[in-house]
């Protein structure tokens, strides 16, 4: 019994033994953390609208409303037709609303009905790619017909070219601000380790011409438009390392 017990003994300590001698695990020092410098740089390029969009009604009423739909009809065709006559073509007129229902009047007093007109609204939306003309144009639709002009949307057809421009700048603006912050705090720039830009790009420019009857907006033709401009402006955010 004492000669199994020692050599239960002398085996666990021959594996512990065994167990010392193997290989070490050295664990390194983690490597210092990097050290960098973040800048965000803008860039902002103004453009002058080359194209407008326009959206042009006739509104008509009668108490039949077939007839007014024919009405309707046949001065939406004049305020097309005159639109045609001064180089907007086809493609470019769409109707988008086209919409008709009745108007039930009442007596104040007694509540009872006393008629029912009927009310159609026809509203295409036109493309105007000569802006030299848009006075001319918005002259003339209300001239054949048109009573209410909802908006004037101003934009410009390519900005590839403008986009280019404002991330250069913005870029240069970035590295400015980089050399001259690293200089300041007496670090130097070393390799770039990210970069990211955003385009802010605003939809068209919005003005209101006008809405209402006809004679008010025939009295203030020849129709004053200016477009203005439009603003794009690029950010771009860069990372160095720095020594």
């Amino acid at each position: 019994m004492k000669t199994r017990t020692l050599l239960v003994f002398l085996t666990l300590l021959a594996a512990l033994v065994l167990s010392a001698c193997g290989p070490a695990t050295i664990v390194a020092n983690p490597a210092p953390p990097q050290r960098t410098l973040s800048v965000n740089g803008s860039g902002i390029v103004n453009l002058t609208p080359d194209i407008a969009y326009i959206n042009i009604g006739v509104h008509t009423e009668n108490a039949s409303a077939s007839e007014a739909v024919s009405d309707n009809n046949l001065e939406t065709q004049q305020v097309i037709e005159a639109l045609k006559g001064l180089g907007v073509a086809a493609k470019d007129i769409r109707t988008v609303n086209f919409n008709i229902w009745p108007n039930t009047q009442y007596d104040p007093q007694s509540g009872k009905q006393i008629g029912t007109t009927y009310m159609v609204d026809n509203i295409v939306y036109v493309t105007i790619r000569d802006m030299d003309k848009l006075g001319d144009i918005l002259d003339a639709a209300v001239r054949a017909g048109a009573n209410s002009i909802n908006s004037i949307q101003f934009d410009v057809t390519d900005k590839t070219q403008a986009l280019k421009q404002a991330r250069a700048q913005a870029v240069k603006d970035a590295q400015s601000q980089a050399q001259e912050m690293a200089s300041s705090a007496g670090v130097t720039l070393g390799e770039i380790q990210s970069i990211s830009f955003f385009n802010n790009i605003p939809g068209p420019l919005m003005d209101v011409y006008g809405k209402g009857g006809a004679e008010g907006l025939v009295a203030a033709a020849p129709v004053p438009v200016n477009p203005g401009q439009l603003t794009l402006t690029v950010t771009v955010s860069i990372t160095y390392e720095i020594k």
